[in-house]
């Protein structure tokens, strides 16, 4: 029985068809169908079509204008999952695990993920390209050096079967789970890299803006300084915003193991297959010319159903709990970053207020200060309105007694001055 009469049984069993790598042609494998910038021409418009990426397990893309209808039937998610997606929750960062795929909104990155493809929604936005390229580069190495990779000579052929001169994994999904982690965990460590670099470079560039202005506002109070420094709180606030919905997500993940547990889309999709069949049905496709290929074989069939034993507990979710935590801890510290530099700036807030209490306490004194020279004033003033009613009186006759006068009543009116001026002192209430 063929590889064609295989995958016909696979079909009528209900059971998709086993992942099976490229052709090695010698031509590079993560290479693009059809050239950037480009839509893949569909047959009908279909009203409400948006433009996504595909990118499978073995590096090969392609954009497609596909609509709503198109995206649920192909990923198998209900259409709520596609409000998510959309621009009304742009802002909000989630990771929602469904039966066959992943959907993952954090911050720019809008994708589904299944346990063999990634479909990435709008993905020639300037913030998503740098995710793009990491796919392009970091995927298709990781699955590749999986299944091409060689080990020792001895253990080479161990747990493989024959199939048209090449050597196959038996099952390549049981065996990459020992190896590496599952497509669906790949794609969405690089998502996680992809976000917390970029929250990580906005914090840095808010570090190197921050700390002059708030050194330039400590030196000078200034309208202009106030403004940039309010628009730099304005900025912090919705980047401290940003940081800790991604956290509070992977936190809300690391508290539930069974939303772990449904993020294994790998696992499920194994899980839901019959191994001992299928090895079954791989071994009678292939001749056995000799003994010792058929200990290879039941070997291989033990060996498998060993790994999926140990590997399939529902419950098992070490490896995702050390990627979330490990982005948890950097998210972590880029929110500590932020909260440093609130931190600062209300520190320098204090000290401008400080510096303005210290400057009104100054105006305070010296207004205390005119108004005892303004009563000693008011005295002299006094004395010059009793003189200067036109009543009799024998001084106004007296030669040579007015500046004496005059000067005597000035000298009265400084000592009134310094007299009041002491005691204010003596209660405090006006500087040293």
């Amino acid at each position: 029985m063929g590889k064609n009469q295989f995958s016909i049984r696979r079909r009528k069993k209900g059971m998709p068809p086993l992942p099976t790598p490229p052709v090695d042609n010698g031509e590079p494998q993560n290479s693009i169908s059809m050239p950037a910038g480009t839509v893949k021409a569909s047959k009908k418009k279909v009203g409400g079509a948006r433009l996504w990426m595909r990118f499978d397990r073995w590096g090969q893309s392609e954009l497609n204008e596909w609509d709503k209808n198109a995206i649920i039937k192909r990923a198998g998610i209900p259409t709520r999952d596609l409000r998510i997606l959309g621009p009304i929750f742009s802002h909000s960062s989630s990771i929602l695990a469904r039966e066959k795929a992943m959907v993952v909104n954090l911050e720019f990155i809008r994708a589904i993920i299944t346990a063999e493809e990634v479909l990435l929604l709008d993905p020639l936005r300037q913030e998503v390209l740098p995710f793009v390229d990491q796919l392009r580069q970091q995927l298709p190495h990781k699955i590749l050096s999986k299944v091409n990779g060689t080990s020792a000579e001895q253990d080479d052929n161990e747990g493989r079967f024959p199939n048209a001169g090449h050597w196959l994994p038996v099952p390549e999904a049981v065996e990459g789970l020992q190896a590496e982690l599952p497509f669906e965990f790949q794609v969405l460590e690089i998502a996680l890299e992809v976000v917390c670099t970029f929250l990580d470079s906005s914090v840095a560039d808010l570090e190197r803006d921050a700390y002059p202005v708030l050194d330039e506002l400590a030196m000078n109070v200034s309208t202009k300084n106030l403004e940039q420094v309010r628009s730099l709180k304005s900025n912090l606030t919705r980047l401290l915003a940003r940081v800790q919905k991604v956290r509070d997500e992977i936190e809300h993940l690391l508290d539930d193991n069974e939303d772990m547990a449904q993020l294994y889309l790998t696992r499920k999709w194994i899980q839901n297959q019959q191994p001992e069949t299928l090895l079954g049905t791989i071994v009678s496709n292939c001749p056995v010319p000799a003994a010792p290929n058929l200990r290879r074989l039941n070997s291989a069939r033990s060996r498998s159903g060993s790994l999926v034993s140990n590997h399939f507990n529902y419950y098992d979710v070490e490896d995702l709990e050390m990627l979330l935590e490990a982005y948890f801890m950097q998210l972590e510290g880029t929110r500590n970053k932020i909260l440093s530099v609130r931190e600062y700036i209300d520190d320098t807030e204090d000290y401008v207020n400080i510096q303005l209490d210290n400057q009104r306490n100054e105006l305070i004194q010296l207004q205390l200060t005119l108004t005892i020279a303004s009563f000693a004033i008011a005295v002299e003033t006094l004395i010059a309105g009793w003189f200067g009613m036109n009543i009799p009186c024998t001084l106004y006759h007296t030669e040579g007694l007015f500046w004496p006068f005059v000067l005597c009543l000035t000298i009265g009116c400084i000592m009134l001055f310094l007299v009041i001026l002491g005691y204010a002192r003596w209660k405090k209430l006006l500087g040293s």
